[in-house]
C-alpha cells in the first residue's frame, strides 16, 4: 500500500470514529413512566417557581442546580425552597445539552415529581416526564399543565417503539385531582 493509500485510509478510519463518537455521544434513551409511576417513584411532588440556576463543571461534566420556591407541596414534606440537580448547561464558554432534561427560566412555575431528601439536592424523576409547567389559557383565564415531555418520543416496552404520549393542556384542577387519586391509591 502506498503512503498516499495509507493516508487517505487512516483520515477514512478517523473519519468514521468520530461519526461513531458523535452518535454516542447525542444517544439518550428514556423508558416511558405512567402517571401513576412518577407519582409512586417520587419523594415529593411540589408546585414550584424558579428563582434562579447555577452551573458548575465537576469531573469534566456540567451540571446545574436550580433553586425554586415551593409554592405548595402535594406529597412529602418540602423546606420553602430546594435546589434541583440535573445534567447540562452552560459553564463559561461551553455548553452541555441533555436530551430530557428540562430546563427553567425566571419565571417558570412548575409541578415537579422529586426524588431525595430535605437538606439536600433533588433530581427529577423521568426528567422532562416529572416535569410539568404551568400556564395561563388567555382565553379562559384558567391554568392549564402540559407535561414537558409530552412531545418527546419516548421508548414504551409494551408496544417496542418510540411514542409521543404525556399531559398537554389538561386544566390544573383536573391534574391536581389526578393527583390526589393516584397519592389515594398507592396509599391503600
Amino acid at each position: 500500500m502506498s503512503y498516499v493509500d495509507r493516508r487517505r485510509f487512516l483520515w477514512v478510519l478517523f473519519l468514521i470514529g468520530l461519526a461513531l463518537i458523535a452518535v454516542v455521544a447525542q444517544a439518550t434513551t428514556l423508558v416511558r413512566l405512567r402517571f401513576q409511576d412518577l407519582v409512586h417513584y417520587s419523594y415529593s411532588v411540589a408546585r414550584v417557581r424558579y428563582i434562579r440556576a447555577q452551573t458548575r463543571m465537576e469531573n469534566g461534566e456540567i451540571w446545574t442546580d436550580t433553586s425554586f420556591n415551593v409554592l405548595n407541596h402535594n406529597k412529602g414534606y418540602l423546606p420553602a425552597q430546594i435546589v434541583v440537580r440535573q445534567p447540562g448547561g452552560k459553564f463559561q464558554h461551553l455548553q452541555s445539552h441533555v436530551d430530557g432534561a428540562p430546563e427553567f427560566r425566571p419565571g417558570d412555575e412548575v409541578y415537579l415529581f422529586l426524588s431525595g431528601h430535605p437538606g439536600r439536592q433533588f433530581v427529577i424523576v423521568g426528567w422532562g416526564q416529572g416535569t410539568f409547567r404551568i400556564r395561563r389559557d388567555l382565553r379562559t383565564g384558567g391554568e392549564l399543565v402540559t407535561q414537558d415531555s409530552a412531545e418527546t418520543p419516548v421508548f414504551d416496552p409494551v408496544s417496542n417503539s418510540f411514542t409521543k404520549t404525556g399531559v398537554k393542556n389538561l386544566p390544573i384542577d383536573v391534574f391536581e385531582q389526578r393527583l390526589k387519586r393516584e397519592m389515594l391509591r398507592e396509599m391503600e
